[in-house]
């Protein structure tokens, strides 16, 4: 497979800038990878094509407001400061991105308040836009991360051109979001609603959360034709014993599995062994799923719109077969779907 196999023609008009008006009320295309036809509805008919005892998977992590934006010691150059991760609570170690980069070396100092209570010092490089800090503030580690939670701002994608607004506070963010620790949204559990997810109880329908704290990988472009040499940004993944059981029950009865966005799938496959048994994980995962693959936990899938050449795009195809996938994106943009973070949706029966 190559990298090329998967593009398409993509108008950006169709790239959303918003989500739509209610989180149940963006479209939703739904696939049957038996018969290959397409259907299209609404996100809150998702509950029409499970039945009682089908199970739901959920990606429970939380996305921290993680731009922020300083000034260069001496100079007061603006500098965009993305957080990526702390590597160490104790000494407030962390990696970042910055923007612009040729501007920041080892040794320089970043201010982000007037009264200098907050102070971040580059004590290496790791990538062309990537360094280490060391934040300075005289405080307790929760008032640290209550300062870092007040200055930052929320992650939105870089193809939204627009400022971030209020409302992305709480739309760039699932209504079940639990576990603080990602810099992007799992996208297709935005679509979730309370009063769909109660509707979705009443019905039957058993839930199970795991947890994987996306990364800006997410996002990366391949830069190589041959999908085999492509290394994918490791996340952390988590899923408890409790959770584990749950899944297995569902799967051993052959009930409809769904996992919910692409960072599901991918924590549940990388947790899950040859005898389909899903074990309790702590760790990180770098798996790069492409056709062919062999999946073993999810029969079903919800995932928003992906756009060309993408990691994700690559993903749903080995799970629906690529032409198949390949045919339904043209009917997307020919329908005019919205795609990405805050787009429309797709069912992958």
């Amino acid at each position: 497979m190559k990298t090329s196999d998967f593009n398409f023609n993509l108008p950006p008009e169709l790239l959303a800038e918003h989500p739509s008006e209610n989180r149940d009320e963006a479209r939703l295309m739904v696939l049957d990878r038996k018969t290959e036809t397409i259907e299209h509805r609404l996100f809150k008919d998702v509950i029409d094509y499970f039945d009682e005892k089908d199970l739901f998977i959920f990606n429970n992590t939380k996305v921290f407001p993680a731009r922020l934006y300083g000034n260069k010691e001496k100079t007061g150059a603006k500098i965009e400061v993305f957080l990526l991760r702390e590597l160490d609570a104790e000494t407030r170690v962390w990696d970042v991105l910055v923007d612009p980069a040729r501007k920041i070396r080892i040794g320089n100092k970043l201010f982000f308040t007037e009264d200098e209570s907050l102070v971040a010092e580059v004590i290496d490089n790791t990538t062309s836009r990537g360094r280490t800090l060391r934040f300075l503030f005289d405080g307790s580690y929760e008032e640290f991360r209550a300062k870092l939670t007040e200055l930052g701002e929320t992650p939105l994608p870089k193809y939204i051109k627009r400022e971030v607004e209020p409302e992305d506070a709480e739309r760039y963010q699932t209504i079940y979001a639990k576990v603080e620790g990602a810099v992007a949204a799992p996208t297709a559990g935005l679509h979730f609603s309370k009063h769909l997810m109660k509707r979705l109880e009443i019905k039957g329908i058993d839930f199970a959360e795991i947890t994987l704290h996306v990364g800006l990988g997410t996002f990366n472009p391949i830069e190589v034709e041959d999908l085999s040499k492509h290394k994918m940004e490791s996340e952390e993944a988590i899923i408890d014993e409790k959770n584990a059981e749950i899944i297995n029950r569902a799967v051993e009865e052959g009930r409809r599995v769904c996992a919910v966005g692409t960072t599901t799938m991918r924590a549940l496959e990388t947790s899950v062994s040859s005898n389909r048994k899903i074990s309790a994980y702590r760790g990180w995962t770098n798996k790069f799923i492409y056709p062919p693959h062999d999946f073993g936990v999810a029969n079903a899938m919800i995932t928003n719109f992906h756009t060309p050449k993408s990691t994700l795009i690559m993903m749903i195809a080995a799970f629906a077969n690529k032409d198949f996938i390949m045919r339904a994106y043209e009917e997307a943009v020919k329908e005019k779907y919205k795609f990405y973070s805050y787009g429309d949706a797709m069912l992958i029966l």
